[in-house]
């Protein structure tokens, strides 16, 4: 059966490690019992036939006729019958049944065997059904045994996976790389695994930490030489002797100083987005995006975007400074990302559904493939897979969103709209 689109599709179910350890127990223990049990009833049927008859015969008959007789022998000589009796073996034997009757000669042989068969049958039987009863229970209680033995030896692979799961679900790739699992117990295969997942872990460790090191290194050497050029360029504009062409190039060049410096900017806040938050304080959304939409007003109205918002009191806990970001990049990319027509728009959302806080930005625009929309949020892209630093920006304001949700514990989602543009909502805890 095939999955529907745009569903996962259910993975089937199956038998866990432990289980199968069970009933690898089980199964082993009971085709041992049944082998012994086999054995046993083998044994037990030599045993029966080779002296049941003459057991039996010797306990009814005498050579005085009297039955019962201790110590007595049956006459030798004469054609047996298959169970070892023949009715030459007791010429004057007289045998009283249950009932009062007397047999004698063949009737006597004939009884004798019947009850022969009778006892055998009932041995057999009682040996069959109580051992396969015995053999049951004790199976069941070698299989419960089997399952703690097999939990148990087990336990350190499920702390290795639970740690695992934890890593993996942390809300950014590094998030979660501090935790080690530090198994203390018998140096065995189950230790050398969880030794080797902590080896690994903390090599990812140090490799994001040392990433977002220098990113923040380097971020903070550019700005010197940046400032520095800015400043070099406006002193050359502003001298009295200036012609027109060093107004026009000292224009370009302070244009480009400042498309480069909003790289560092958002480089910095890159990496400092993707840090875990030491400190939480109340912050509502809803001033955040008034105060944003104000702050972009100006852009907006040269862009001919029309900008609506639709707020009310959404509290969340987080830093203020790193919320107003996100808010500021989602509202300044739908105004960079328009139509450019001048009938452009851009709606803002603030509210609390199901225990979150969302804020939901949507903007006209150009059509975008569902199958781009991931890329939208890597550092360095923009619609149509472009990398190329250009005048509206850098191509990190998605990514930064997607971080400072991180970084609050929230996350990003995204689609396009149906005729055109994005529909972007970020979802924060409480």
């Amino acid at each position: 059966m095939k999955a529907r689109p745009g569903t996962t599709p259910r993975r089937p179910r199956r038998i866990t490690l432990r289980a199968r350890l069970t009933l690898l127990y089980g199964g082993l223990f009971l085709v041992a019992g049944v082998v012994l049990l086999g054995l046993t009833y083998a044994l037990f049927q030599q045993q029966l036939t080779g002296s049941g008859p003459q057991m039996i015969a010797g306990m009814y008959a005498d050579d005085s006729g009297r039955p019962g007789a201790p110590g007595s022998k049956a006459p030798a000589g004469g054609k047996r019958d298959s169970d070892g009796v023949s009715p030459k073996d007791l010429p004057h034997t007289q045998i009283r049944t249950a009932d009062g009757t007397v047999l004698t000669g063949d009737a006597a042989a004939k009884w004798l065997r019947d009850e022969t068969q009778r006892l055998r049958s009932a041995a057999t039987t009682s040996l069959i059904t109580q051992g396969g009863i015995a053999l049951g229970v004790v199976g069941a209680a070698a299989a419960g045994f089997g399952w703690l033995v097999a939990g148990r030896v087990l336990a350190p692979l499920h702390r290795v996976t639970d740690t695992a799961r934890r890593i993996a679900s942390a809300p950014a790739a590094d998030r979660g790389l501090h935790e080690r699992i530090a198994l203390h117990g018998p140096d065995d295969e189950v230790k050398d695994l969880a030794d080797t997942f902590d080896t690994m872990v903390e090599r990812l460790d140090r490799s994001f930490d040392g990433q977002r090191r220098f990113v923040a290194n380097a971020s903070h050497e550019l700005r010197t030489p940046l400032t520095l050029g800015r400043a070099l360029v406006e002193v050359a504009m502003h001298r009295k002797t200036a012609s027109d062409d060093v107004h026009r190039l000292g224009e370009n060049l302070l244009e480009i100083n400042a498309r480069h410096e909003r790289l560092i900017s958002g480089l910095l806040m890159l990496a400092s987005s993707e840090n875990t938050l030491t400190e939480r304080v109340p912050v509502d959304l809803a001033d955040i995006t008034a105060h944003v939409v104000a702050q972009l007003a100006p852009e907006a109205r040269t862009a001919g975007v029309v900008v609506h918002e639709k707020t009310t009191e959404t509290l969340t806990g987080g830093d203020a400074l790193l919320l107003e970001r996100l808010v500021h990049n989602l509202v300044e990319n739908g105004i960079r990302h328009n139509t450019g027509d001048g009938h452009g728009w851009v709606r803002i959302v603030t509210r609390a559904r199901e225990g979150r806080t969302e804020v939901e930005v949507s903007n006209t625009g150009p059509a975008v493939p569902v199958y781009e929309i991931p890329s939208l949020f890597e550092p360095f892209r923009r619609g149509g897979g472009d990398r190329l630093v250009s005048g509206r920006g850098a191509g990190l304001g998605l990514s930064i969103v997607r971080s400072i949700a991180r970084a609050h514990d929230g996350e990003v989602t995204a689609h396009p709209r149906g005729d055109g543009g994005l529909h972007i909502t970020v979802r924060l805890p409480n």
